[in-house]
């Protein structure tokens, strides 16, 4: 039976989330039996259809062969090598038609928004069974599960799921490890990271931003926050 997925958020995570599923399904087997049903996103369509095609860091959109994947829009949806999937621009979650419209079952909650149980229950609002958030949730009541780690405290009946942060996912793994051999009693952190869309490409003010959250993120080192190291004491 495949499982119907909705991506809330086309940005960095949910373009390579669809990427990343749509491999799954070309080679078959048991995690081939999920696919993209609908995507909700602010932007149009032929912007989110560019971006899935030509990425700076993976590089253009390719078939395990090394043949380019055709990516196309409508007036409302993406076509990838022909397969439509709607697009939607709905600011509210609550009111995302995809269940009824597309039988979306689960969510991959990827706008950076609903970070919480409360947030992401306007998903299940609008009739999806679960939600995947793909960030450290602000919350705890929400579980956050690092595959390989702490996968086994899921149950059949969380409804709302957060997978944490590439740093959790980094250090998680590492960290039980220690934990399971060694004991750890107390622990600090620090992480370096690529830049991302909050830093600045050149030199400039920025709203409140002070000293090195102003200058190039290319060139210079920047101080930033994460939730990386309480999200790691979750799992």
């Amino acid at each position: 039976m495949t499982v119907k997925i909705g991506i809330n958020g086309f940005g960095r995570i949910g373009r390579l989330a669809f990427r990343r599923i749509f491999e799954l399904q070309a080679r078959g087997g048991q995690a081939g039996d999920i696919e993209v049903a609908a995507i909700n996103d602010l932007t149009t369509p032929a912007t989110l259809a560019y971006l899935l095609k030509y990425d700076s860091t993976h590089g253009t959109f390719r078939h395990d062969d090394g043949t380019p994947v055709d990516v196309k829009a409508t007036e409302d949806s993406i076509v990838v090598d022909g397969k439509e999937y709607k697009v939607y621009a709905e600011k509210d979650a609550n009111n995302i038609p995809w269940v009824k419209n597309d039988g979306v079952e689960y969510v991959l909650e990827c706008t950076g928004f609903y970070t919480s149980a409360e947030k992401s229950q306007a998903h299940l609002n609008a009739g999806a069974k679960k939600v995947l958030i793909s960030a450290p949730a602000k919350d705890d009541v929400t579980p956050t599960v690092v595959f390989g780690v702490n996968h086994k405290i899921l149950k059949a009946s969380d409804k709302i799921v957060s997978a944490g942060s590439c740093t959790t996912n980094s250090m998680a793994a590492m960290v039980k490890l220690l934990d399971e051999k060694f004991g750890i009693k107390a622990g600090f952190m620090t992480t370096i990271h690529a830049y991302t869309g909050t830093q600045m490409l050149l030199d400039g003010p920025r709203g409140t931003k002070t000293g090195r959250n102003l200058r190039a993120a290319g060139i210079n080192t920047i101080a930033h926050s994460t939730g990386a190291a309480k999200a790691i004491g979750k799992v």
